[in-house]
Order: structure tokens, then C-alpha cells, then sequence
């Protein structure tokens, strides 16, 4: 019998499909019986298909667009928008780690969100700290930061080798969103 260890796993690198393999994850975990809940810390209005896919699966596979869209490049008050979402969202994610109700935590994009300095790497370590044994929590984004791949159990590196936005080859639906 094996025993449950909740785990940290990491998916970051320049390479596309750090959120597409935590949702595979995730699906994983739901095919299994176990309650998901994904927070997407920079995602915000758009239209993604798995958030359809999302709402099909029924109440134990939630997400949560909680972001305002690409921080980099805006202006002093968008900036400040960005940092009340990323705020708000790492709230929700406290409070859902303290329920108890779920198995499995997707911190989307998170990493960007401690790289641009929307959240405290220090508060994402406690949050990460503060989680329940049975608890897998799952972070992605570019530039994982050096103190969460020291707590991790697993961090896997998407390296881009080819890309086809590169030939001029615009996102695709049900490839990109």
C-alpha cells in the first residue's frame, strides 16, 4: 500500500507547457478521485479551453482566474492592479491550503508573480511550508526562484527548442488557449 506524501512540484524553463502539463497533472489527480484546484496568479479574463473543459468536470476540478493579464511592460496603476490581483490571489490560496477540502493546488504562474514582485517569495515559503502532508501543491512559471526549488520535491525545466510562433505562426486554439 502506499502511503500519501503530498508533494511540491516545480514546472518552469522558457519552454512552452508548464501550464498544459499541470493541468495534465490535475486530470490526472480528478481521473483519480481526487479534488482540484488550480489559482492562476497572472491569467485573468481570457478565454482558455480548458476552463470549459474545467466546468464540465463538476465542482472537485475548479479554476480560478484571478490575474490581470501580462505585467510586463504597464503603466504605475496597472502595475498596482497586478499587485492587488497577485495579493488577492495568494490570499485565496492560503485559505484554500487552511480548508482542507482539496488534494491537489495549482499555483499557475506563480513564479512570474514572484519575478515581477506582485507577491513575497518568502510568503509563497510559508504558504508552502504551512501545507498539509497529504496536500500536492503544484507551481509553474519561467525563473522559479532559487529558495522554491530548495523546498520542491520534483522541478522540471520545459527547454524551448522550436517555435512555431518564431516562423510567424500565430496561437492556435486548443494549442495555445
Amino acid at each position: 500500500m502506499v502511503e500519501k506524501q503530498g508533494l511540491i512540484l516545480v514546472n518552469t524553463g522558457n519552454g512552452k507547457g508548464k501550464t498544459t502539463a499541470a493541468l495534465g497533472l490535475a486530470m490526472r489527480a480528478w481521473g483519480q478521485g481526487l479534488k482540484v484546484l488550480v489559482v492562476q496568479f497572472i491569467k485573468g479574463n481570457w478565454k482558455y479551453g480548458e476552463l470549459e473543459a474545467a466546468k464540465r468536470m463538476g465542482p472537485d476540478f475548479v479554476i480560478r482566474q484571478m490575474g490581470e493579464g501580462f505585467v510586463r511592460g504597464c503603466t504605475e496603476s496597472e502595475r498596482h492592479s497586478h499587485e492587488q490581483a497577485a495579493a488577492e490571489a495568494l490570499q485565496a490560496a492560503k485559505t484554500e491550503l487552511a480548508a482542507g477540502k482539496w488534494d491537489m493546488i495549482i499555483l499557475d504562474e506563480i513564479n512570474y508573480a514572484i519575478k515581477f514582485g506582485l507577491v513575497p517569495v518568502e510568503e509563497v515559503l510559508s504558504l508552502l511550508e504551512a501545507k498539509p502532508v497529504h496536500l500536492h501543491v503544484v507551481l509553474t512559471g519561467r525563473d522559479v526562484h532559487p529558495q522554491i526549488v530548495e523546498q520542491a520535491d520534483l522541478v522540471t525545466e520545459m527547454k524551448e527548442i522550436k517555435h512555431h510562433h518564431k516562423k510567424g505562426i500565430k496561437a492556435q486554439k486548443g494549442i495555445e488557449f
